[in-house]
């Protein structure tokens, strides 16, 4: 079995599972970030398409907007969390990118009836379906991903972020400009999120010993590297709460996911409103620019990648001085650049997309740098912990915005946008001292499944198996037993 175990396929339905994570995160991006320039399109309307509705909303109020996903987001990451080790990650991750769909598709209606406060509503409940979408990511990157391949499976997942980005920022900023207008946003993110929906029906397995289209060799291959008991698929394992909650790796992981946030939020949200306020660039160009950042976002991430395999490859360096060194990139880097960024304005217009650019782009190491941490950590809790740090982290999307609107009291003051430059800055290089003194990519001790000495863990689902070398669906045992013999 061994020798089996060791033939390693180069490509399989780990890699499917990778890409649908992918897909995954590219569609709820994209319905979730077109908000900042659905805004500016619904306000200025000669820079779009005049034969739709203009919206004289305050700045106040598109802040309200901006932040009011996060108001419902936050409420449902430990759901999220706890759902899918129960019910498992493909049903809960399926209803939640439907739900998510079915309020992009409403949003043109909402906003008809009842203008900036409807827009918040929807979004609050787009909010609610999303958050249980990242804690399942990370319970399936566990579960199908086998330690050596961890990372490398993880950092091309979620480079569907970056691609959400570019996507979000210029496919809505073209949508808003064509015969569509600002109402095609939201029924082209719909559209999207009810095809992946399906993809993810057909291909997705909460588990390799539930996959229908999975080999025999990939089926060991994955099993055995993660080196669980016979049971562990058809137990709920008991959460170390204690034992999270004063773990110092993982509180230096909660901060600094917080303080990424932070400087990532600032320029997601605000990119289209800086640059229509301080540049003077029509929307056109606004949605080319404000996807710029993020498109070298995305190509500097499968960099990041590839250095990062061939570092891991020849053991060069440990897996937490890998994070540290990328998550020290990231955020660094942006820290300087963004002071300089506050200083420019219209006549200056081409550096300060050169700096934004720079700042966005480098930011992609975090990734590698501390998002995979919660894996690291602890593979049998990483939906729990991903809840904990994504509702932490994401109260702070909330504030952005309004902190943004009570500095930025006039779109075109530069000195206002000065300040909300800096406070990113001081926020990126604090945090980052924090993860480097306190943070690790080692398995903690209460990752073990008998950590609490519980003696009849839960069942997930209905009552005990019979003793298998993994707990299996019928196709998956007829697999194994042929490769056995």
């Amino acid at each position: 079995m061994t020798a089996e175990t060791n033939k390693r396929p180069v490509l399989g339905m780990r890699h499917v599972q990778a890409l649908l994570i992918f897909l995954n995160i590219t569609t709820v991006f994209i319905g979730r970030l077109n908000v900042g320039v659905s805004v500016v399109a619904m306000t200025n309307a000669e820079t779009t398409n005049p034969d739709f509705p203009e919206y004289d909303w305050t700045e106040a109020e598109k802040s309200y907007i901006l932040s009011s996903f996060f108001w419902g987001y936050i409420l449902t990451q430990f759901l999220g969390g706890y759902l899918c080790k129960r019910f498992g990650v493909k049903s809960v991750m399926f209803w939640g990118v439907f739900g998510s769909g079915v309020c992009s598709a409403l949003t043109p209606l909402f906003i008809e009836f009842g203008e900036w406060q409807a827009y918040c509503g929807i979004r609050v409940l787009m909010g609610l379906a999303q958050g249980v979408v990242f804690p399942c990511i990370h319970q399936h990157l566990a579960k199908w991903s086998p330690p050596e391949e961890r990372n490398r499976l993880g950092a091309l997942s979620h480079t569907g972020i970056e691609c959400g980005n570019v996507s979000a920022m210029f496919l809505s900023g073209m949508i808003a400009k064509s015969s569509l207008g600002w109402p095609g946003i939201s029924y082209v993110s719909a559209g999207v999120a009810f095809f992946w929906c399906a993809l993810w029906f057909v291909f997705a397995a909460n588990h390799p010993t539930e996959s229908r289209f999975i080999g025999e060799n990939e089926l060991l291959y994955i099993e055995s590297s993660l080196k669980h008991n016979e049971s562990y698929h058809a137990t709920i394992i008991p959460i170390p709460w204690k034992a999270i909650w004063t773990s110092a790796p993982f509180l230096a992981l909660l901060i600094v996911r917080c303080c990424e946030n932070w400087g990532l939020s600032t320029l997601q949200a605000e990119i289209p409103s800086y640059m229509n306020g301080v540049l003077d660039m029509d929307m056109k160009s606004n949605a080319f620019f404000s996807a710029l950042p993020f498109l070298a976002m995305w190509c500097m991430s499968y960099i990041y990648l590839i250095v990062a395999d061939v570092l891991l490859g020849k053991n060069s360096v440990s897996l937490t001085v890998l994070r540290k060194t990328y998550n020290s990139i990231a955020f660094w880097i942006p820290a300087a650049t963004l002071v300089g960024i506050g200083f420019l304005d219209k006549d200056q217009k081409n550096f300060a997309i050169a700096l934004m650019t720079i700042s966005v782009g480098v930011n992609s190491a975090q990734t590698i740098g501390s998002v995979l941490n919660t894996i690291d950590l602890s593979k049998n809790h990483a939906s729990i912990l991903m809840g904990i740090v994504n509702t932490a982290a994401n109260f702070v999307p909330i504030a952005t915005p309004l902190v943004v609107g009570w500095i930025v009291e006039e779109n075109s003051d530069r000195s206002q946008w000065q300040i909300v430059f800096i406070i990113a800055s001081v926020i990126f290089f604090v945090g980052n001292c924090i993860y480097l003194v306190f943070g690790t990519a080692v398995t903690q001790p209460w990752d073990a499944e008998d950590f609490l000495q519980t003696q009849n863990p839960e069942l997930a689902n209905g009552p005990p198996m019979q003793a298998l070398s993994f707990p299996i669906n019928e196709n998956s045992k007829e697999k194994m037993d042929s490769k056995s013999h």
